[in-house]
């Protein structure tokens, strides 16, 4: 019902609507069933996100040396490490003049021996000229003295940004993307088949381009010696610990059990300048969010949305969807059974016809939607009745516009008895 409000208000006839439309653009029905009907899920061990803030690659060098030493089955990072644009000079990449730096994370890259680097999906200038939006066809890695030590996976996700330091929203990924030859696989999918390749292998056997999220929780810890943030509520979702979470500081200390990384996915990513960080950088709304409509805060980071896809992945715990025609095969059943039901309402109650036929389809959403909320939050099968809300809502003015039109035809081709 929702959904149809956001697609009328979305005409603008109103400027009243405009804000309506807006605070329901973002919106879907499932929302409401990822963050408010599905059980708290139990945390997911296979799976340890590292913080690094902002620290330099010479810290991030000694926390993939730690993490290493504990013997994970594979170590995923998520930053780039190279010269943006491929501007190679000190002015434009200082990080070049680091040296020391930059030869401490090369070979601690080297020593792990089961490092995951991202790389990025872009678009030669010839592509971009063409306004081709969603066709990719060459890839940015991390420097050579790092990336020949190890593997990469790009790291894009599907989001509605017009760039990536915007605002955005992540509901989908791509599994993998086929760059001339060879096919480079999304940065959480190679993390898992790492792991266990024959859940990937069922993952690409769906042969889907794209699919959704099955988000299950989030990570929101917050440090406890910000003073700030103490007895305040600060999470965006109700579901905050799906993954085990050390902080850089911890990491550098070895302030863990030593069990933790141990034959572990260990993802190293962005949680903020510290636990509890309120950050907006590299931050996603998702279906998770406490505010379904009109949302203010973006609820996770990046590395999350990766640890939630490669859970998803290692569970097989896929969202169910309609194939394309169904959604409109179900479009028409429906809108033929409610002019069917018009048409004896009609006959039968003419009198009552405008209140009933206007209860009829608010029923019809209403029951339309419950179901859709329903399938979700016990099945995990997303029904995308859309074209079927929108037909439902369009039967009745359109049955009130061809009604007269009926009658003129029926008088036309009906003689009365009186006059053979």
């Amino acid at each position: 019902m929702m959904w149809v409000v956001s697609k009328i208000t979305d005409f603008k006839l109103f400027s009243a609507f405009d804000p309506v439309s807006q605070a329901l653009s973002d919106f879907e029905l499932t929302d409401y069933a990822f963050s408010n009907l599905r059980p708290q899920p139990s945390v997911d061990e296979r799976i340890v996100l590292v913080n690094f803030g902002h620290i330099g690659r010479a810290e991030i060098a000694q926390q993939i040396s730690i993490i290493s030493k504990y013997k994970p089955r594979v170590i995923g990072i998520d930053s780039y490490f190279n010269c943006e644009g491929g501007l190679r000079d000190t002015i434009n990449c200082p990080q070049l003049l680091d040296t020391l730096s930059n030869l401490l994370l090369s070979d601690a890259i080297k020593e792990a021996g089961n490092v995951v680097l991202v790389s990025k999906l872009l678009q030669k200038s010839a592509t971009a000229k063409r306004d081709s939006i969603d066709v990719y066809d060459s890839l940015e890695y991390s420097d050579p003295m790092f990336d020949q030590y190890s593997s990469h996976a790009f790291a894009n996700l599907v989001t509605n940004a017009s760039y990536q330091e915007d605002v955005k929203q992540c509901r989908s990924f791509i599994p993998r993307w086929k760059i001339g030859d060879k096919y480079e696989n999304a940065f959480a999918v190679e993390l898992a088949r790492k792991y266990d390749s024959t859940k990937t292998a069922k993952l690409f056997a769906r042969g889907n381009e794209e699919e959704l999220v099955n988000y299950r929780g989030n990570v929101e810890l917050t440090d406890v010696r910000l003073k700030a943030l103490q007895g305040k509520d600060i999470g965006t979702t109700n579901f905050r610990l799906m993954f085990y979470a050390v902080d850089m500081d911890q990491v550098m200390r070895e302030d863990f059990a030593p069990e933790l990384f141990k034959d572990k996915i260990v993802l190293v990513g962005f949680l903020g300048n510290q636990f509890g960080d309120p950050a907006w950088e590299d931050k996603y709304f998702t279906p998770l969010n406490k505010k379904v409509a009109g949302r203010a805060n973006p609820d996770m980071f990046g590395v999350v949305v990766h640890a939630n896809i490669v859970a998803m992945i290692l569970n097989e715990d896929y969202v169910g969807e309609l194939a394309e025609w169904s959604k409109y095969a179900i479009a028409i059943i429906l809108g033929m059974l409610t002019v069917a039901l018009f048409i004896v309402v009609d006959e039968k109650l003419p009198i009552w016809y405008d209140a009933l036929s206007v209860l009829i389809q608010v029923v019809q959403i209403l029951l339309i939607s419950g179901l859709v909320v329903y399938c979700f939050a016990s099945y995990t099968v997303k029904l995308d009745l859309g074209i079927a809300l929108a037909v439902m809502a369009l039967v009745g003015p359109c049955y009130d516009i061809l009604k007269p039109l009926q009658n003129i035809i029926e008088s036309r081709l009906t003689k009365k008895k009186a006059q053979v």
